[in-house]
């Protein structure tokens, strides 16, 4: 993605391939939350912020780094989705060849879900950042807090569906059950990101 451009990345994710699908776009919706963490955190720093500039300065740098490893999430997920789609172009004439394809779409699927588990971790994190900001950032960009927690919710969101549609095609018992815990643990994290969105809300209102 360090090559494209927004417009260029859009252009090929409404095009009809494979990759980039939804799951690199959950991971940018990620990105984009991160990005706006940050600059929300930045905007928190200075003289009038001194009493928790050291705190802003740590969320700026996390934020950067969760940026940075949601857009590489992005990539990987085109990475992995792109072996399930060769998976299941393997040829399937011979008893032997389909017996290779099960076993190649198998070990492509739980690849593939393992993007989106990371995605899913990732916004949880974005989640509680944003929540922390909603009090102890700038006021004057509290609605870029709102903003990024709707984008790390939506971002979850998509990623639970992309862990969910892995998981109906693994046959792997023990695989499926942890993808299945990683969707049960996000539940409290869509109130919690409605939740920020919720308290910017009072706090432009009030």
């Amino acid at each position: 993605m360090d090559d494209l451009s927004i417009i260029s990345w859009l252009d090929s994710l409404a095009e009809r391939t494979p990759a980039p699908g939804g799951g690199a776009a959950a991971a940018v919706n990620a990105a984009m939350s991160a990005a706006l963490i940050g600059m929300v955190a930045s905007y928190t720093t200075g003289k009038k912020w001194a009493d928790r500039e050291t705190r802003m300065r740590e969320l700026n740098q996390e934020a950067e780094q969760l940026r940075k490893e949601a857009l590489r999430l992005a990539e990987e997920d085109q990475h992995a989705f792109a072996k399930v789609g060769a998976a299941y172009g393997m040829p399937r004439e011979t008893d032997e060849q389909k017996s290779d394809r099960r076993e190649a779409i198998q070990s492509a699927l739980i690849g593939a879900a393992e993007p989106p588990v990371a995605i899913a971790v990732l916004s949880r994190r974005l989640v509680e950042l944003a929540g922390e900001l909603v009090d102890g950032g700038n006021p004057n960009v509290v609605s870029d807090v709102a903003v990024a927690a709707s984008n790390a919710h939506a971002a979850l969101q998509a990623a639970v569906v992309n862990i969910e549609i892995n998981a109906a095609s693994i046959k792997d018992e023990d695989v499926v059950r942890g993808l299945r815990s990683t969707v049960e643990g996000c539940t409290a994290t869509f109130a919690a990101a409605e939740d920020v969105v919720r308290r910017v809300r009072a706090v432009i209102s009030a």
